[in-house]
């Protein structure tokens, strides 16, 4: 349960006891029934840019989006906003790149919006505080619902011979 040890106890005993009647996968799929059809990393480009265009017009510029297979779960990245500063002359360029873990690449298009919108409001507000929370619900509504069901999801991964619920 590391993933919900921010939680109450009354919750994570909840959750404890759909994992115990094997009803935790199950309750996803229900809940989440498809897979999101962003396969590739120039199809996540888009994705990501689209929702760019839409709530940060005037955010900076993002150069790379990918899927990564390096980001660890257990290292508690699930995605990733780099800024790469470069020397040019007299001037100062920096790019912006976005990371997202493969896990991402079968899940439901809710668990990839989430993560998306929480990198992309890392281009205006650095810090997990009330501002980049309050950005992240302007980019969607449902932002902690989502958070919180794709930790159900990561607990779901961890428990013995669990898989994947959805697939390409």
């Amino acid at each position: 349960m590391k993933y919900l040890l921010g939680y109450s106890d009354e919750l994570q005993n909840k959750v404890r006891a759909l994992t115990d009647a094997g009803k935790l996968g199950d309750m996803l799929q229900q809940r989440y029934p498809d897979a999101h059809g962003v396969r590739n990393d120039r199809a996540l480009y888009a994705y990501v840019m689209d929702l760019k265009n839409t709530y940060i017009r005037n955010g900076a510029q993002v150069n790379k989006v990918a899927f990564d297979s390096k980001l660890q779960v257990i290292a508690h990245a699930l995605g990733q906003h780099t800024t790469i500063s470069r020397v040019q002359g007299s001037k100062l360029k920096t790019k912006h790149e976005i990371r997202v873990a493969s896990v991402f690449r079968e899940t439901p298009e809710a668990f990839l919006k989430m993560i998306a919108v929480h990198e992309l409001a890392h281009l205006k507000e650095k810090h997990h505080d009330k501002a980049f929370y309050k950005l992240c619900e302007l980019m969607e509504p449902n932002y902690h619902q989502y958070e919180f069901d794709l930790r159900l999801y990561l607990t779901h991964l961890d428990l013995p011979g669990a898989k994947a619920l959805w697939t390409a």
